[in-house]
């Protein structure tokens, strides 16, 4: 799904929901930052900047039809905090580097479970449809402060 404001009023509008202006708020966040794994307190502290008005409540509401309506994927880094980025529309797998000290979450494109995919697929007849891969240390900023202490 190419993540435009249009497209999302369609799928919004197809399950018999409106694009409304706080919707199209938090929408836009995501749209402004797609390489992020934000939490609803991320995504409300953007737009209480702009939007005062809009609190935690309906970003939460909004964050919980997002990722219903599978326009979000809602993922749990460890953290005790829902994370969430745009769910991907072709089967494109990534994995999750996230540092044990400052939260700091990044993605790795490259799929390299693939070959694996395709020996269980085959030897244990089990159709496997997504998978997801979390790596948990520290990051380059992180280590660095470690070993100038």
């Amino acid at each position: 799904m190419q993540h435009t404001i249009d497209a999302v009023k369609q799928k919004l509008s197809d399950r018999e929901y409106k694009l409304t202006a706080q919707r199209r708020v938090v929408l836009e966040v995501f749209i402004k930052s797609p390489e992020k794994h934000l939490s609803a307190e991320d995504v409300w502290g953007m737009v209480k900047k702009m939007h005062p008005e809009i609190g935690l409540a309906t970003v939460y509401r909004t964050l919980d039809l997002f990722a219903e309506l599978e326009i979000l994927q809602k993922m749990d880094f460890g953290d005790g905090r829902g994370r969430y980025e745009f769910c991907e529309t072709e089967v494109h797998h990534h994995h999750h580097l996230i540092c044990l000290k400052c939260g700091l979450v990044a993605e790795v494109e490259d799929d390299l479970l693939e070959t694996l995919e395709s020996v269980i697929e085959k030897n244990k007849f089990f159709e496997i449809v997504d998978h997801q891969v979390k790596f948990y240390g520290y990051c380059e900023k992180c280590r660095q402060a470690k070993n100038t202490q």
